[in-house]
């Protein structure tokens, strides 16, 4: 008489309890490596150590994996941005300095940068790609980087800018970087460094995007 899962001891259960990330562990290691569009299930579950039935008990679908990988690695990145964005009162440039660095930190983990990685290399032939990642991170952040932007133009902290175009001047610049390295083959000496590339953005956005000192009395510290 074999046992249940429930009588075999919390060794089993830590084992179960790890599996949906040793498939998703997989599965990243394959859609790297070889393509959204070649990298079976029976592959990712071979690379992960599991059977292809075991896999499809955490995710039913390819789709399920790369929503899967999304929301482990950049919706918790999201959610973090969204707190601090609605917590937030005063300087706008003090707040979107914040959450531009916490991403540089964030995108330093190797299965972070990943999937921003992937979607540049897949989005053209599987444009879900795009629709997971936008539904899952830019449908909820925007609009709030966009509402910060706003008040931070009626207060007088910043320029009368668009602020809808204003993120894009925002975020451009760090999917640019990620697109030269992963499409075009641009690295910069010695990696991505986006710690740096958002200190030297922020320098050059601020400096631009700031109203002028007769409109608003500020301090940056």
């Amino acid at each position: 008489m074999h046992d249940t899962p429930s009588e075999r001891g919390p060794k089993f259960r830590r084992r179960a309890e790890a599996r949906p990330d040793e498939v998703l562990d997989a599965a990243l290691t394959l859609f790297i490596e070889k393509g959204y569009a070649a990298a079976r299930v029976e592959d990712i579950a071979r690379h992960a150590g599991l059977s292809k039935g075991t896999v499809y008990l955490y995710f039913p679908s390819k789709e399920a994996l790369l929503r899967g990988l999304v929301r482990r690695a950049i919706v918790p990145i999201a959610d973090s941005a969204l707190q601090t964005l609605h917590d937030f009162e005063g300087d706008p440039r003090i707040v979107i300095g914040m959450v531009m660095k916490m991403l540089a930190a964030r995108l330093a983990d190797p299965k972070v940068v990943a999937m921003p990685k992937l979607i540049f290399r897949e989005v053209l032939g599987f444009p879900e790609l795009a629709q997971v990642y936008r539904s899952e991170v830019l449908d909820r952040i925007l609009p709030a980087i966009e509402s910060v932007i706003r008040r931070g133009v009626e207060r007088g902290y910043l320029r009368q800018v668009d602020p809808a175009l204003t993120i894009r001047s925002i975020i451009g610049p760090l999917m640019l970087h990620v697109a030269m390295a992963e499409i075009f083959g641009i690295m910069p000496a010695g990696g991505l460094h986006m710690d740096q590339l958002v200190e030297n953005h922020l320098t050059i956005l601020f400096d631009g995007l700031s109203a002028p000192p007769s409109a608003k009395t500020w301090s940056a510290s």
